[in-house]
């Protein structure tokens, strides 16, 4: 038996579905879904006009963060029509990275040479999965800003070519808008990715010590991350939608 530390920077192949690859990240992808979906079901059958404890926690939370949405987009239609893709990208996340510190996930599998192929996996700590988000997020962005502000003014942020310096800038500014699907992906993945590496190098050399606190910190930075990837994405569909003849 390999007593070694096995790192797997793909996700792992656990079974096929009429023909279709099924990978541990994806298999606690649909986990995380299904558990938002049966929590959204319960908690807005049970809704009521008098709110308990916990109803008021959450419409507390909603309403603030509604309010810094629609106080960033200097628009209450405009929350109203980002709120629930926000709000699903950072709870999304949020519960993807929390539960990456359930018992089971990452330590149950199949042993095969040695080496074990756990069934669910952080779908986080899967490029495919960050890369798919960073899509979603880019083509909201940009489809955003050429319906707030038309093809034309919105090329022109890109296009200009009054002066050398303006080309310049523009360039610059399809290569930054180009780099965020990199820097959107690569963030998140590599945060928790490298998160679950340093707790298995921990656990390795002193299992009875290091790990408890190195999960408490990495919890915190899994909440740190789905604040980060929800809050860029606000904040660049604002930079979408301001007229480029604007002086900020």
């Amino acid at each position: 038996m390999n007593s070694g530390i096995h790192v797997s920077l793909k996700a792992e192949t656990i079974g096929h579905i009429f023909g279709f690859v099924v990978t541990n990240s994806l298999l606690m992808t649909w986990i995380v879904t299904a558990l938002l979906i049966i929590f959204a079901f319960f908690f807005g059958r049970n809704l009521k006009m008098i709110p308990g404890k916990l109803q008021a926690a959450f419409e507390w939370l909603f309403e603030g963060a509604f309010g810094y949405i629609s106080e960033t987009l200097e628009s209450d239609k405009l929350a109203k029509r980002f709120f629930p893709l926000l709000a699903t990208i950072f709870l999304f996340v949020l519960v993807a990275n929390e539960l990456e510190f359930f018992p089971g996930v990452g330590s149950i599998g199949i042993f095969e040479g040695g080496v074990l192929t756990p069934f669910l996996r952080a779908p986080a700590a899967d490029l495919n999965l960050t890369l798919a988000l960073a899509f979603i997020s880019f083509f909201t962005i940009e489809i955003t800003g050429i319906a707030t502000l038309g093809g034309l003014k919105y090329a022109s942020k890109f296009v200009n070519l009054r002066s050398p310096v303006g080309f310049a800038v523009g360039l610059i500014e399809i290569i930054s808008n180009l780099g965020r699907i990199i820097s959107f992906s690569f963030r998140l993945f590599g945060n928790i990715f490298a998160g679950e590496i340093l707790i298995m190098v921990a656990g390795y050399f002193l299992p009875y010590l290091l790990p408890a606190p190195l999960i408490g910190f990495e919890m915190f930075i899994g909440i740190v991350q789905a604040l980060v990837f929800a809050m860029l994405t606000l904040f660049f569909i604002k930079l979408a939608i301001v007229d480029p003849h604007e002086s900020h």
